[in-house]
Order: C-alpha cells, then sequence, then structure tokens
C-alpha cells in the first residue's frame, strides 16, 4: 500500500526513528502504526544485541530540582560516540527522561519501569538504539531530598550534581557555589563521620604502608597513619575542603558566613570521566 509523506511524519514524531526507518516499518506493517512502532522497537532490539559488547562511555549527564526546591534527581543516559552524545535529540530524551523521574520514581529500577509514550523507559532506550545506531544504556539515577536542593550541570553535559541543605532559607547562589565546589572538588562524603568506615581502614592502611617505605620506625607508624587520614579528611570531605573561590576558608566557614545553622546533608555526584 500506499504510504503517505504525513504518516511517515508521524510516525517519525512518535519514535525519533529516520524517515527511512519509519517509511519502511510502515511499509512492512501495511501501514498499522502499532505494528510499524514494534517493528522499529525490534530494529533495535537486534542492535542492541549486535553491540553488546561494545563500551557505552559517553553520553548526557542531567540534574534539576522540581519546584520547590525540596528534592531533585540526577540521570545519565550513555551511548558509544561524543556526536551521539551531543545530538540534540538525544540530550532532550536524556532531560525527558529525568523529567519522569523527578515526578515518579525514586530508583533506578523504579525509573526503568515508568511508562513514556505508553511504554516502559527501559524499551523507549532500546528502541532509541535503533535510532541512533549506537549501544545505549541508563546506568544511574538517585534522587535527593532536603530542605533546599540545588542542581548544577558543568558545561557540556558530562558531570553534574545535587546538594541538599539542612534550611530552606539558603540562598540560591551559595548553593551553587557549594555544588559546583563538589563538581570541581569530588569529595568522597560530606564531613569526616560520614567516611565509609572501610574506607577509612584501607586510608590507614595506606598511610602505613607508606610510612613504612619511607623508613619511618615501626612504632611509628600508626601515628603517621592518624596524620594523613587527617589530611585526607581535610582534602576529600566536602565540609572540610578549602572553599575553591576562597582559598582562606573551608566550605563549612563560607556556610558559617552565611548561617551558623546551615550545612550540608548530602549531594550527589557524577561524571562520565571518572
Amino acid at each position: 500500500m500506499a504510504i503517505s509523506a504525513a504518516d511517515v511524519s508521524k510516525l517519525r514524531k512518535m519514535t525519533g526513528a529516520g524517515m527511512m526507518d519509519c517509511k519502511k516499518a510502515l511499509e512492512e506493517a501495511n501501514g498499522d502504526f502499532d505494528a510499524a512502532i514494534d517493528i522499529i522497537r525490534k530494529k533495535g532490539q537486534a542492535i542492541a544485541n549486535k553491540r553488546a559488547d561494545r563500551e557505552a562511555t559517553e553520553g548526557a549527564v542531567l540534574s534539576m530540582v522540581a519546584e520547590g526546591n525540596k528534592k531533585g534527581a540526577i540521570v545519565v543516559l550513555n551511548c558509544e560516540t561524543d556526536f551521539v552524545a551531543k545530538n540534540e535529540n538525544f540530550v532532550a530524551l536524556t532531560q525527558s527522561i529525568l523529567n519522569l523521574g523527578l515526578n515518579g520514581a525514586k530508583s533506578l529500577d523504579e525509573l526503568k519501569e515508568l511508562q513514556m509514550n505508553g511504554i516502559p523507559v527501559k524499551d523507549v532506550v532500546v528502541e532509541q538504539i535503533g535510532v541512533t545506531g549506537e549501544k545505549l544504556e541508563l546506568p544511574y539515577f538517585d534522587v535527593v531530598e532536603a530542605e533546599y536542593v540545588v542542581s548544577y550541570i558543568h558545561p557540556g553535559n558530562k558531570l553534574a550534581t545535587l546538594v541538599g541543605f539542612n534550611r530552606a532559607d539558603v540562598d540560591y547562589q551559595v548553593a551553587r557555589d557549594v555544588a559546583m565546589q563538589v563538581a570541581a572538588m569530588s569529595p568522597v562524603s560530606v564531613d569526616s563521620d560520614s567516611v565509609p568506615q572501610e574506607v577509612i581502614e584501607k586510608e590507614l592502611e595506606i598511610g602505613k604502608e607508606q610510612a613504612r617505605l619511607e623508613g619511618k620506625p615501626e612504632a611509628m607508624l600508626d601515628k603517621i597513619a592518624q596524620g594523613r587520614l587527617s589530611k585526607f579528611f581535610k582534602d576529600s570531605t566536602l565540609l572540610e575542603q578549602t572553599f575553591v573561590k576562597d582559598g582562606k576558608i573551608t566550605v563549612r566557614e563560607y556556610l558559617k558566613q552565611q548561617n551558623k545553622d546551615l550545612t550540608v546533608t548530602t549531594f550527589r555526584r557524577y561524571s562520565l570521566n571518572n
């Protein structure tokens, strides 16, 4: 049967597939849109199977905050090449997934099952593999809830952060400064009390081994390791880090300058370059 340009355009809007792919799918489906969508979806699955052993290390990392600034989310959609990662349709798809997740999911598994255009997000991603011709993966999604949440996306969509604060009256620029600090300095936790015990033990062991290799007396190793652990806390925990916009104070001191009770409760950071 003859397939009209209007029908091809309609299917393209529904799936994001190329014009020729849409025309072929409609021809194969004898003009049945549901069947044509299924054909495009199966094509995506076939390409996904063929490219299963490829690495999807490029992509888009986006974060955003819901109205009221009490909740934020961050999502990552991976692809194989920077060319696809910069494509406006790919970024728009990532943003659509993030919008959906922010309003309806608490975990990556929940996000994958949410309906987008009548099908689960996980199947939307597979469908888009047929559109891009590249392996796509949805590896990360997380949510932060706090009295005030701020998001930051580094130019290029390769790195994004979310930071939660204990007070709703935090100034936006102050919050953004801290979100940019997280992006720039990649802290491991909010403060020394929140560093996982296994990380502390590992750092102590590394400190002792380094001191041992430097020829320090065995009886001094524990004390030296503790000193190096203190430096680790200063370099790697957010509140103890030197504030990047003022090298004379820590992030904790910067927050205290704004309000003596202001602090960070949690943060998330994701970078494709880590």
